[in-house]
């Protein structure tokens, strides 16, 4: 329900806009900068908005970087042996994470297996027709 305060604001805005008091403003047309610290508890937004203006990480989203530069390396291995050792790092990493993570375990990140994986990250090669 809208109150009586608020219809006056609404109407000194749509007043304001029909007299063009928000054309050309700086900005106009871009995104709104915000910051979506929603999902941070109230008591860590702070020391997350100081991490992240020094460009620190938290550790979850280092180790989730690490697990895709390591599924893009294991992409390109053509030694089986050299796979095997990758692929365990790999499997060691995502279950750091999810170790570390707090919840629900239907969000885990799955582990990779190297029957499966093998054959899908074997890089692709062009086929030609005689």
């Amino acid at each position: 329900m809208i109150t009586g305060f608020e219809k006056i604001v609404e109407e000194r805005i749509r007043q304001a806009q029909e007299k063009g008091a928000f054309d050309n403003l700086p900005g106009a047309g871009r995104p709104l900068a915000l910051a979506d610290d929603q999902h941070i508890p109230e008591d860590l937004r702070l020391p997350y908005k100081i991490l992240k203006n020094a460009d620190c990480l938290p550790p979850e989203i280092d180790l989730r970087k690490e697990i895709r530069n390591t599924e893009q390396l294991l992409t390109q291995m053509p030694d089986t042996v050299e796979r095997y050792a990758t692929l365990k790092k790999l499997n060691y990493l995502i279950m750091k994470l999810n170790a570390s993570r707090q919840g629900n375990a239907r969000f885990d990140v799955p582990q990779h297996y190297l029957a499966g994986v093998a054959d899908r990250l074997t890089p692709k090669r062009a086929t030609t027709r005689d």
